[in-house]
């Protein structure tokens, strides 16, 4: 059904010990949309997005899965049922091609049996599809991954969870240290991605990056979601206002005479 959520998050709590890092998040994604997450550095958006993609258990709380119930044991569970996560450090190696760094000990085999060897021209074929599709043109297959830009990296990241089935597809701050180019060719990617139907979560703190390609958004602070919102409903302003919590803000602003 279209109006079941791809992945729903209920009322999701995590404590470390006496430290509550979520306290009663409540997320959704549907099929085809960028949901946003927004939050200031220790807002809890790296703990949700661990116990999302399976890193974490939730300490309460429910995870929903095209509306069934299911658990995840290991990031290895998330990725089977379909929750696939780019984090910021890409877990890449600069010095191995692109080929290597996309298919990361999956590559294709053919043969049978004991004569089974790698098909490193499918894998050099299929790699350059699927950048192609993603908006790169390579030089070359075998191109080290250090040679590319930071976007670039990002989008060889995204295209490998894509091609490998991702139905739910988690950004970690895929934007953060890239320079402007750079930062509208990765939102660029993620709008061809979720035209496919992947459901995606952009985690960030750059309000103006989740406005250019976010459906909805919702706002993180000290572990609680502080609600969600439709694109058009809240105004920069505001969600920036949200998330580093609105009277902090005014209180900082009126001690530096209005500058903030």
């Amino acid at each position: 059904m279209a109006d079941t959520p791809l992945i729903e998050l209920i009322d999701i709590k995590k404590q470390f010990g006496p430290v509550i890092a979520l306290n009663g998040v409540s997320v959704s994604v549907m099929p085809g949309e960028c949901h946003c997450l927004l939050g200031d550095n220790g807002a809890g958006k790296s703990t949700f997005i661990k116990t999302m993609a399976g890193v974490h258990k939730p300490t309460s709380g429910e995870i929903r899965m095209g509306g069934r119930p299911v658990s995840f044991d290991s990031p290895r569970d998330a990725m089977e049922a379909g929750v696939a996560t780019v984090y910021q450090d890409l877990a890449m190696i600069p010095l191995m091609s692109v080929t290597r760094n996309f298919w990361m000990g999956r590559e294709p085999r053919r043969g049978w049996g004991p004569f089974r060897f790698l098909d490193m021209e499918k894998a050099n074929r299929v790699t350059m599809e699927e950048m192609r599709r993603m908006g790169i043109q390579l030089r070359e297959p075998d191109q080290a991954v250090g040679t590319l830009s930071g976007g670039e990296r990002q989008t060889v990241a995204i295209a490998r969870a894509v091609y490998f089935g991702a139905k739910v597809l988690i950004l970690d701050e895929p934007t953060s240290a890239l320079g402007v180019r750079q930062t509208a060719n990765v939102l660029a990617t993620i709008d061809r991605v979720r035209q496919t139907g992947i459901g995606i979560v952009f985690i960030t703190h750059n309000v103006r990056h989740a406005l250019a390609v976010g459906d909805r958004f919702t706002v993180l602070n000290r572990g609680k979601t502080l609600g969600t919102a439709r694109k058009g409903e809240l105004k920069p302003e505001q969600l920036q206002d949200m998330m580093a919590g609105g009277a902090e803000l005014a209180e900082l602003s009126s001690s530096l005479g209005g500058t903030v």
